[in-house]
């Protein structure tokens, strides 16, 4: 029996965009069976489907073991390149990982920030341009860090880790700013109408789990940390394109909740499920907002004529 886990954007998302906003999702959410409602957020999703120990997802480790296969025994931090930008009141974090930076341009940053985070403790090395990771010493105890996500665009001070465990990762935030600040290659990124590479953003930070767990036969994911988890819990990994939907058995999610994909899921994705449902390719969908509402539809509640069907409303 063919069961697929759609993982979708929040409903204000989805409620924004005509398309989506009167499409197949507000026709599967009304005629299928509500589930009860989640919590918000994308990780509380994933909790849905897999099984690990500890109460946060460690994201360093995960996609450390993915990168570089050494992440076992240690407890790892991302340390992403970010571009943050300051105003008269605050400053703010407008983009995070993904640069366009190369091999060449990470190791010339780098450089200098070696023996800032070597003589505090935490190696610093990027052996993905977009995935910067800091080594933790034994018995290192780390404060709460924020993912990047919920820190763009917003006030930086409002999502810096706090307290006195935090004091230490805030000088060194403002430390490594000064050096990329100075740093020659943002001059040349300047010129060349590129974002410069003038701060870091520590989050993720955990130790590889031992065992994760899941009933999932396959994932469909462009997100690296959704694929290194299922990696680990030895669970088949493939890039979420419309043609990856063919041929497939069993238990599979679809990671969709991805804003800037919004025409994609629109115009590829939902013709596709459509076909697969009325095909009797998929016995079930469930769907998942990141916004927490829960449904589940087979193709024969279509008929379920007494329940009006609207556009969806943030």
């Amino acid at each position: 029996m063919n069961r697929l886990t759609l993982l979708l954007p929040p409903r204000a998302v989805l409620a924004a965009d005509a398309a989506l906003a009167s499409g197949p999702i507000p026709f599967w959410l009304r005629r299928g069976d509500a589930r009860p409602a989640a919590a918000a957020g994308r990780e509380t999703a994933l909790r849905e489907h897999f099984q690990f120990a500890g109460t946060a997802l460690p994201v360093a480790a995960l996609t450390r073991e993915a990168d570089c296969g050494d992440a076992a025994g240690s407890t790892w931090l991302r340390a992403d390149p970010a571009h943050v930008r300051a105003d008269m009141a605050t400053a703010r974090m407008l983009a995070c990982g993904e640069l366009g930076l190369d091999a060449a341009d990470c190791e010339a940053l780098l450089r200098p920030l070696r023996p800032l985070f070597g003589d505090s403790g935490f190696p610093i090395d990027a052996p993905v341009p977009s995935r910067w990771y800091l080594r933790a010493p034994a018995g290192a105890h780390l404060p709460v860090f924020v993912p990047p996500d919920r820190a763009l665009g917003d006030d930086l001070r409002l999502h810096l880790p706090e307290g006195n465990e935090g004091k230490r990762w805030r000088s060194l935030l403002n430390e490594a700013q000064i050096v990329l600040h100075n740093h020659p290659l943002n001059e040349q990124r300047v010129a060349r109408g590129q974002l410069p590479v003038n701060s870091l953003w520590f989050w993720g930070a955990g130790a590889l789990p031992q065992w994760v767990k899941t009933p999932l036969t396959r994932v469909l994911t462009c997100d690296g940390v959704l694929a290194a988890l299922a990696a680990r819990a030895k669970c088949a990994v493939a890039a979420a394109t419309p043609d990856a939907l063919t041929g497939f058995d069993g238990e599979s999610l679809l990671d969709l909740d991805d804003a800037a994909a919004l025409p994609a899921l629109a115009n590829q994705w939902l013709p596709r499920l459509e076909h697969g449902l009325a095909r009797g390719k998929l016995a079930e969908l469930r769907l998942q907002l990141a916004s927490g509402e829960r449904a589940v539809y087979r193709h024969g509640q279509r008929w379920r004529f007494w329940r009006r069907v609207q556009p969806l409303r943030a």
